[in-house]
């Protein structure tokens, strides 16, 4: 998948913007607050239907207008692809491919893929699971967007079988036990599925992430820390006797505290390096090192999968790198299509195909 152009209006910052992406590095750079991230949110949207800063609509449609467009064109398994995104304040957006309306959100994804690099990433090494499980399941999607069905359904019955505890009041009456059952085999089904596909991609992005952070942190490591072996185990107690053993068991505490104790939607991701936490025994250039071997893993394994490499869009990455780090990313950087902002000078080992200055939300390129 390749991006040839895209058009903002109304979007962010922008009142209106139309941007030419190289095929190979587009630098974008500018000074903080200018509008540099919104154009990466901008193509991240139109993969995902999210904004990768978690903001909602409203934050997406410029102060003062009750709409945002976001078009993008490029080519796709050789041929042609439109991608239209219209956000609204009141109503439902709307998103097109190839000027065919989608009736499902699920039925764009895999039309454009993306991995996005950002500073907050950084989360993903220290922060708790939540964010985990979220990469995780973003990766499961982009493999395949059926995927995205697993973690859906068990949204939906987890929020069921909660808000039914929440209405028990901590009793067992017949009426709640029967229903309970009901939401009980649906969230077995859910969750072993989802928690087996989880588990499963852990094993098959194991080998790609150990070679991600040697190519970034190990040839630059100053700490024997830093040289160690990496280590990523899928959590979740509750698969030694099955989800329905665990839930059997839970049910009092359950019932107790109206929320669901246990499941996949409680699992983790364990990260370790020679041996060790990552998250309470790494420093934080360590941390940040795999925070990108975590991304380049997932974007490796997705690459092999569809035969395309998803656009690779880098959030001002470098201001939160050392040189030798900043150096060892460029020199590691995947083959196809790259996206990056940067708020200072790009490094030295940066060789775009363009570069776009970014000020006051107008953009001027220059080869």
């Amino acid at each position: 998948m390749e991006l040839g152009r895209l058009w903002l209006t109304d979007f962010r910052s922008y009142r209106s913007a139309e941007l030419a992406l190289a095929p190979g590095l587009t630098a974008v750079v500018g000074a903080n607050g200018q509008g540099k991230t919104n154009l990466l949110e901008a193509i991240a949207y139109l993969a995902t239907l999210a904004s990768f800063r978690g903001a909602p609509t409203d934050a997406l449609i410029r102060h003062g207008t009750d709409q945002a467009v976001i078009r993008a064109e490029g080519v796709r398994d050789g041929r042609s692809l439109l991608v239209e995104a219209e956000l609204n304040r009141t109503g439902r957006n709307r998103v097109q491919v190839n000027k065919q309306r989608l009736t499902r959100s699920r039925d764009l994804l895999g039309a454009l893929r993306v991995t996005v690099f950002a500073p907050d990433d950084l989360v993903l090494v220290k922060g708790g699971p939540t964010e985990r499980r979220r990469w995780l399941d973003d990766t499961l999607v982009a493999l395949h967007p059926r995927n995205d069905a697993l973690r859906t359904d068990l949204d939906k019955v987890l929020r069921q079988r909660n808000a039914l505890l929440k209405q028990s009041g901590g009793r067992l009456t017949p009426d709640i036990e029967s229903t309970l059952a009901v939401w009980d085999a649906k969230f077995i089904a859910a969750g072993e599925a989802l928690a087996t596909a989880r588990a499963d991609l852990i094993d098959q992005l194991r080998p790609s992430l150990a070679r991600a952070y040697e190519q970034i942190a190990v040839a630059t490591a100053p700490t024997a820390l830093a040289r160690g072996e990496i280590g990523a185990a899928y959590v979740a107690p509750w698969r030694a006797g099955g989800l329905a053993a665990a839930l059997a068991e839970s049910r009092r505490d359950d019932l107790r505290r109206g929320v669901s104790t246990v499941g996949p939607h409680r699992d983790d991701v364990d990260l370790s390096i020679g041996d060790l936490p990552a998250r309470t025994h790494a420093s934080q250039g360590e941390q940040r090192s795999l925070a990108w071997a975590l991304r380049l893993a997932s974007h490796t394994i997705v690459t092999a999968a569809v035969e395309s490499p998803p656009i690779l869009l880098l959030d001002d990455v470098f201001s939160e790198l050392d040189p030798d780090r900043c150096a060892a990313l460029l020199d590691n950087l995947p083959k196809g299509q790259t996206v990056l902002t940067t708020a200072g000078s790009l490094p030295a080992g940066a060789h775009p195909d363009q570069t776009v200055v970014v000020a006051d939300a107008t953009l001027t390129t220059s080869s």
